[in-house]
């Protein structure tokens, strides 16, 4: 059964007036878990596309590709985004139920703040509603500051990217400090982690950027240390 059909399952009840929170409410557990994180990565996309005021044909590409979107099941994406937009309830209730949904856990929380960054630098401009939406959002979910700005070094093209940023570690941290938590980086980035902590197998693009990412910071680091 693909994860849209269980989607689509998962949102009958709203035919009968639910509101699309009060589904987050019944998918806590594995593996209705899978079903609410890419169902909570559209309906966030949804609110950050309202945020900023349009929604780009590069975002919705991005999109495509983490979640790998069959062409038969292209209506069930867009009902779910048409679905938050059209919620009266605002960003930061969803927001809050997510985080209620992953209270056990920070892994998932950042996975999906992840793909909202992926998509929402897609269209390559990071727009301030975007990035104040995404701030917020990061506040919600009680994302730890390193975390938020590894993630955020990672997408934003502020300057080159700083690869100690990328990786969560101070510059002045020893190169064993440093390649300790490059190997977790690596070992907590594969499908097989992200899925069993609710990330669906449909985005395992998240995964394979996240490694080239740390990858890329950590030889980086290590041609200056050996310099």
């Amino acid at each position: 059964m693909s994860i849209w059909t269980r989607i689509s399952e998962a949102l009958s009840a709203l035919a009968n007036g639910e509101g699309l929170g009060a589904v987050f409410d019944r998918l806590r557990q594995p593996p209705e878990r899978s079903v609410a994180f890419t169902i909570a990565v559209i309906a966030l996309s949804a609110k950050m596309a309202k945020a900023d005021g349009q929604v780009t044909r590069n975002e919705v590409l991005a999109f495509r590709e983490v979640f790998h979107v069959a062409p038969e099941d292209e209506a069930a994406a867009a009902r779910v985004f048409n679905l938050a937009r059209q919620d009266v309830a605002g960003f930061e209730e969803y927001a809050r139920r997510i985080r209620r949904m992953f209270d056990d856990s920070k892994g998932p929380i950042c996975d999906l703040l992840e793909g909202l960054f992926y998509i929402a630098m897609a269209d390559g401009h990071y727009h301030p509603a975007e990035e104040e939406f995404l701030d917020r959002v990061a506040e919600i979910f009680e994302v730890a500051a390193g975390d938020y700005h590894a993630i955020r070094a990672r997408f934003v093209p502020d300057a080159a990217p700083d690869p100690y940023a990328v990786l969560g570690v101070s510059p002045d941290a020893s190169l064993d400090e440093i390649r300790k938590q490059w190997r977790r980086l690596v070992r907590d980035s594969h499908p097989d982690v992200m899925q069993a902590r609710g990330v669906p197998e449909e985005a395992v693009k998240l995964s394979e950027k996240r490694l080239i990412d740390i990858n890329h910071a950590w030889e980086e680091i290590s041609a200056q240390r050996a310099a």
